[in-house]
């Protein structure tokens, strides 16, 4: 589990070129002058889309004059993608209540304050439970739904039988490959994901093979699979390509991916990124990922956050853990943590 306590700094922007660039867009090729018209079709840089170019010649001709500008405002355009508000969370196909990313992140517990995180508490002390995904996956039509709605089947002895397509689900691993394997063939990213996965921990029969794993998180990732750019960020970052490792954490967290955002956060702040690596944790903390909210409320004690940033991010967070909860999500937890089962 890790960690990162980060000082609070002023936030602004930093200065962009694209104001003094932009303003004087050509409507000619930034290299030999040629205007464009009814014959001539110029083309934009698509690093920055600031220039305009008749042809791949100019283009390199001018990138020597070019190149400084185009890359700050590439990186310009990439952190306003990055930074910007991520897309609400997936809701469950069956109750319609978001999902986060972990299920301890469902649990109703007493608000978050400036004080205590009484979700980070629980975390810590249940690690089994801090790691329990929310979404369980059915192998026979590659859709998830949530644990509460898993535990609601449970109990009400509807256990199996698949929800959407009334398959067994009561089979060996092998079985789940097999089906896997089917859905993978017709490029369903959450099955080569699956698949992916079980290759990293050998099972279902097959030989535990890291990099064949790699190659299907890859194949989800291109497929648009936030999970699968997850798990090639962590599997870079664990084989020390840091480069890599940020980058498919980013594709992550533009999506959404509460966690990918918190790993963000701890990189830039041990790059001594401090302002960058405060943004990502407030927008995770914002989501409701409970680590991210428990360093910047420790960052507090310090004083290294001020109030009204801590409080405007805890207001966020609260809110975000109320709309992940239900009461079938809170009896799984009880469940897990009581008795000691398994939902």
């Amino acid at each position: 589990m890790r960690h990162v306590f980060l000082r609070d700094v002023d936030n602004h922007n930093p200065p962009s070129v694209a104001g003094t660039v932009t303003d004087r867009m050509q409507s000619c090729c930034a290299e030999c002058g040629k205007e464009e018209d009814g014959n001539v079709s110029l083309k934009r840089c698509k690093s920055c889309n600031l220039v305009k170019y008749c042809d791949a010649a100019c283009q390199r001709n001018h990138w020597p004059k070019h190149k400084k500008t185009c890359k700050q405002r590439a990186a310009e355009l990439r952190d306003e993608a990055l930074f910007k508000d991520p897309p609400a969370k997936e809701d469950c196909l069956i109750c319609f209540i978001p999902m986060p990313i972990k299920l301890i992140c469902c649990a109703s517990l007493p608000p978050a304050t400036i004080s205590s995180v009484p979700i980070a508490d629980l975390a810590f002390a249940n690690e089994e439970l801090a790691e329990k995904d929310m979404q369980p996956y059915y192998s026979c039509c590659g859709k998830s739904i949530c644990q509460g709605c898993v535990h609601s089947f449970y109990k009400s002895g509807n256990i199996d039988k698949c929800p959407f397509c009334n398959a067994e689900v009561n089979i060996s691993t092998g079985r789940k490959v097999e089906e896997m394997m089917k859905r993978v063939a017709a490029n369903d990213p959450t099955s080569i994901f699956m698949l992916g996965n079980y290759y990293l921990d050998g099972i279902g029969g097959l030989h535990q093979d890291a990099e064949k794993a790699k190659e299907h998180w890859t194949q989800a990732a291109k497929f648009g699979s936030n999970k699968a750019h997850f798990a090639l960020g962590r599997f870079y970052e664990e084989g020390g390509d840091i480069t890599k490792a940020k980058f498919h954490y980013e594709v992550a967290a533009m999506t959404g991916h509460d966690s990918a955002r918190y790993n963000l956060g701890v990189m830039e702040g041990h790059s001594g990124n401090i302002e960058r690596a405060l943004k990502h944790l407030r927008i995770a903390a914002s989501a409701g990922h409970y680590k991210a909210m428990h360093n910047l409320r420790k960052s507090f004690e310090g004083g290294f956050v001020s109030r009204e940033s801590i409080e405007a991010t805890l207001t966020a967070y609260n809110n975000s853990c109320a709309e992940m909860r239900s009461e079938a999500r809170d009896d799984c937890i009880h469940v897990i943590t009581v008795f000691n089962w398994s939902c």
